[in-house]
């Protein structure tokens, strides 16, 4: 990052430090403001690592500011931002907007409906944390519905019931109810016959490629003036097996001179044979479409708010057409804009996502190059940042970028405090030591000297990074250790040099590790893994442990070796830690 861009940087942050700070009358902090900078400022994410760095100091100069200083400040810098404030209604402040006609309403009942094809990539949490959040804030109503009437072109998978719960728990929300809709098709077929009694759906005979030209030239099907006692009996006999998939459909009657085609006597159930994995729906083969399906549910369980994605317009539009017939009230509406995540080489679709783990290019959904849930939860990212970060993204109509650097902002500000500082030396570099104390004492944590010190015994070598290895003659100072001077090729020797020859700048400090009683560790991260040692300390912890990497970053301990004494290690064993962010 060049300095031009620094100072654009700091001025951006410093403006919304200001208004987040005086919108919340708290202090600012730098993961509520990285969002909206990333977002509304698309050349700062490529430098998403270096940007907390950058923003922390002015984010602090802030908030040493009295409330007045900094409306006097954020007047002086963007007058237009105070006017917005002193505008707003403190009292409902919220990041998502408020639901429309929320008070016509004795209870908010809202759902996630999602297809269990696979676990759930990133993307798909934006709709549980929104609309928990909704749920929370109106003291409202949760249902998951899992839509899986698809036994064919989006088969569910078995295990994945199960994970999309654990994720929704993960983000923090117990749903108040959870339905599958392949349990309801007798729900389904009962509506369905109502239906056709109030001439509102035909069975169709078809060919599809016939149906589309008359469709699309605005022309009625013959079958559409069948008498409902054919239909019903025809609908019938789709239920008992009598046809084969593509031989009979039903059909809702809507205008079939629609000026928008794709609503005009759309299908409502099909005939599929393949049977669904679910031994509890493995028989049906009369399965009703989506929007059949999602229309009856949503007014059977009260819905009165539906979020979906721009792209699906039509569907309330063709189920306004069942609503009509049965006189129902249509729940509120909501479309919003897709969310893309950079930061990821790996598509954010589920199909992809199973071809590459089929295929052995990753591990499973947990993997760090995957763009999944899982693989944010095994690098010990927290749902609590997710949640923060997807409903910053608000609920508009255009498509987002979610910059992961704010989830990571987010995250670290939750983690910092509790997580001890370590060392990881990446393929280090091993150097003889003579002359200095027999062991180093880094602090537990920088900021929390009550902790206490670590203690890594020296020996007689160490091993640095390769970055790190000064020219000969030159010092480094060796963190929690003291000052070395390089004296030849694989040689250090300690000097009495004090901690002012870093504060003056002549001396980089620099992590390390003992060359002897290290532990071999591989980081997982999304760029692949990388292998080192670290300190022995760290025998000591737990798996699910979060630590820092000192000069690396942090990282969730996956697996530890079981041995306390790092000569006990076996010739394969090793640590494990998944990299969780800067």
């Amino acid at each position: 990052m060049d300095d031009d861009l620094r100072e654009r940087v700091a001025a951006t942050a410093e403006e919304s430090a200001l208004f987040n700070a005086l919108k919340h009358d708290s202090d600012a902090q730098v993961g509520a403001i990285m969002g909206p900078l990333m977002g509304d400022n698309p050349e700062f994410r490529e430098f998403g690592d270096e940007i907390p760095g950058v923003i922390a100091p002015v984010v602090e100069r802030v908030n040493d500011r009295s409330t007045e200083e900094k409306r006097e400040r954020l007047a002086e810098l963007a007058p237009e931002r105070l006017e917005e404030l002193d505008a707003e209604d403190e009292s409902e402040d919220h990041a998502l907007p408020d639901l429309p006609n929320a008070d016509a309403y004795d209870e908010i009942r809202m759902r996630v409906a999602p297809n269990p094809n696979g676990p759930w990539h990133i993307g798909h949490a934006r709709m549980a944390a929104v609309v928990g959040t909704y749920k929370d804030r109106y003291d409202g109503y949760f249902l998951c519905r899992f839509d899986d009437t698809d036994p064919e072109t989006k088969r569910p998978d078995l295990d994945a019931y199960d994970e999309i719960l654990d994720a929704i728990e993960y983000l923090g929300f117990t749903p108040n109810r959870v339905l599958k809709a392949s349990d309801r098709l007798e729900t389904y077929y009962a509506y369905a016959r109502d239906l056709i009694d109030l001439g509102g759906a035909y069975t169709c005979s078809c060919p599809a490629e016939d149906f589309s030209n008359l469709k699309n030239n605005g022309e009625s099907c013959p079958h559409r003036e069948k008498d409902p006692e054919t239909v019903r009996d025809e609908f019938q006999g789709m239920i008992d097996g009598l046809y084969e998939p593509g031989e009979m459909v039903l059909r809702i009657k809507t205008d079939i001179e629609h000026k928008n085609p794709a609503l005009r006597d759309w299908v409502a159930f099909r005939l599929i044979d393949t049977p669904h994995p679910r031994e509890e729906a493995a028989e049906y083969r009369c399965w009703p479409m989506l929007d059949f399906q999602s229309g009856i549910d949503d007014h059977l369980t009260g819905v009165t708010h539906i979020i979906r994605g721009i792209d699906l317009q039509d569907s309330a539009k063709r189920q306004q057409f069942v609503y009509d017939y049965f006189n129902w009230e249509y729940p509120e509406v909501i479309h919003w804009g897709h969310v893309q995540v950079d930061a990821f080489d790996v598509p954010m679709s589920t199909s992809t996502i199973k071809e590459l783990i089929e295929g052995g290019e990753l591990d499973g959904w947990d993997d760090p190059r995957a763009p999944t849930i899982a693989s944010l939860r095994r690098r010990g990212i927290s749902g609590e940042a997710i949640v923060e970060a997807m409903t910053e993204l608000g609920t508009s109509t255009s498509n987002v970028d979610l910059a992961m650097s704010s989830i990571y902002a987010t995250n670290r500000e939750l983690i910092d405090d509790d997580a001890d500082r370590a060392f990881f030396v990446r393929d280090g570099v091993e150097m003889d030591l003579s002359g200095g104390p027999e062991r180093g004492q880094p602090p537990i944590h920088p900021n929390h000297e009550e902790r206490g010190k670590r203690t890594i015994p020296v020996g007689s070598a160490v091993l640095i990074e390769a970055a790190d290895l000064p020219p000969e003659g030159e010092r480094v100072w060796l963190k929690g250790y003291g000052c070395v001077r390089r004296t030849d090729e694989r040689a250090f020797e300690y000097t009495d040099d004090d901690i002012e020859v870093v504060r003056e700048g002549d001396v980089d400090v620099i992590h390390w590790v003992p060359a002897t009683t290290s532990v071999r560790a591989r980081l997982r991260t999304p760029d692949g893994d990388v292998t080192g040692h670290v300190e022995p300390g760290l025998l000591g912890y737990d798996e699910d442990d979060m630590v820092q990497f000192v000069r690396i970053g942090f990282a969730r301990l996956d697996a530890v070796p079981e041995a306390t004494d790092p000569t006990d290690i076996g010739a394969d064993d090793e640590l494990i830690a998944y990299f969780a962010h800067p």
